[in-house]
């Protein structure tokens, strides 16, 4: 192929290299207006994941067809091209397995569909909204403002979770009162807040579960449903709603505490309160 191009130049065929050029430059524009059209065309009717594929595909394949014009201008046949190009494909395959692994990890990522442009994901312990999925990895933008990029591999061995994937989500409070607390008035007392905070959904209904008994309070889970996109200002808003609303009803929430023994299994450890001896007087 080199050979070719270095006859083709030594014969001064200028008028050739100018068409080439030309067809590559107006393959160029061309496919960035195809490109356009396509995401205009099919952004209202399809995800925004496979329009921005759709585009792409429609993109790379007008410029192929441009490039392999102005190849042919430059003297090369399409039967040498597509030979050389499937040599290159498979050294390139040989020589970057991980690279070809992205590749089909990305497919079964596209076909999955476990979520799209658009929506937040948590994979590991990194959390972000999905900018693109690419062939080789998935572009993610984390609520601090930072650019991650994760090998679709890495995705597809992972545990990945879809945040946005339903329209609402369950937040779990986990909570504790003092042991003298009536289970039944505390229930009531979450429940009235619940009813009376607006991004909580009555259907379906506020979950209360009695855990357990702990360390140095009685266990106690309550459960609010909310719109997706309510969420951060409901789990922002109701935990300080519900300390003023234990406030009012005099519930505790007891801080952790230990208690003491010594000598006999039952009997507690003896502390001696010792008044301070008066101060002298002087004469």
């Amino acid at each position: 192929m080199i050979q070719e191009l270095l006859a083709n130049l030594q014969a001064g065929s200028l008028l050739a290299i100018l068409r080439a050029a030309i067809l590559v430059a107006a393959g160029l524009l061309v496919a960035s207006l195809a490109g356009r059209l396509t995401r205009r065309v099919l952004r209202q009717r399809l995800s925004a994941q496979t329009t921005q594929l759709l585009r792409r595909i429609v993109f790379y394949g007008v410029l192929a067809l441009f490039i392999a014009s102005a190849m042919r201008e430059l003297g090369f046949s399409l039967a040498v091209i597509m030979g050389a190009a499937g040599v290159l494909t498979v050294a390139l395959g040989f020589a970057s397995q991980t690279t070809a692994s992205n590749l089909i990890s990305g497919l079964f990522l596209i076909g999955e569909r476990s979520f799209e442009i658009g929506d937040i994901i948590r994979v590991g312990d990194t959390t972000g909204e999905v900018l693109s999925i690419d062939a080789l990895s998935v572009k993610l933008r984390t609520f601090d403002n930072l650019f991650v990029r994760i090998p679709n591999e890495t995705l597809i061995k992972s545990e990945v979770t879809t945040l946005t994937r339903f329209p609402i989500r369950r937040l779990d409070l986990k909570l504790g009162v003092a042991y003298k607390e009536d289970i039944n008035q505390v229930r009531e007392v979450l429940m009235a807040v619940a009813d009376a905070n607006t991004l909580c959904l009555d259907e379906p209904v506020p979950l209360f579960i009695f855990s357990g008994f702990g360390d140095s309070a009685l266990d106690i889970q309550f459960s609010v449903w909310a719109r997706r996109e309510n969420f951060l200002a409901l789990r922002n808003g109701i935990t300080a709603e519900i300390k003023s609303a234990f406030d009012e009803a005099g519930i505790e929430i007891p801080f952790p505490h230990r208690s003491l023994y010594a000598g006999e299994v039952t009997q507690p450890f003896p502390v001696r309160i010792v008044e301070p001896a008066p101060p002298e007087q002087k004469s």
